[in-house]
């Protein structure tokens, strides 16, 4: 099932994008493709660090939750960005993109004051 995210600001390297879809990769848990809605070879792999990640626990600011109208934990959905490389994969869990399930509002958040990492090997 695929879902409509609106980004409060384009994601850093798709700019001029806002609009995008979000939809689970088949046969992979965890795995989500995000494409732009108005170009669709424009796209990014998501990671839930909930399947992976499960010692992940990212702290928002009270700013970025107000910004994506946030009320509590619960209306928040955590994506870490996942790049492919000869070495592996990695995740970037310094800057996830962050989901108000709720109202589909997304942003891409760098976590201040806390000591992650921008590539984290994944598995």
């Amino acid at each position: 099932m695929s879902a409509a995210l609106q980004f409060i600001a384009p994601p850093p390297g798709l700019a001029p994008h806002t609009e995008f879809v979000l939809s689970p990769v088949e046969g992979a848990q965890g795995l989500f493709a995000l494409r732009a809605a108005a170009d669709a070879d424009l796209r990014v792999f998501l990671v839930d660090p909930a399947v992976s990640l499960p010692e992940y626990a990212p702290v928002l600011t009270d700013e970025q939750a107000q910004a994506l109208a946030l009320d509590s934990a619960d209306d928040a959905l955590v994506l870490v960005v996942a790049n492919p490389g000869a070495d592996g994969v990695h995740v970037n869990l310094l800057a996830p993109v962050v989901v108000n399930v709720a109202t589909g509002t997304a942003a891409q958040v760098i976590l201040e004051g806390q000591d992650l990492p921008l590539r984290a090997p994944l598995g």
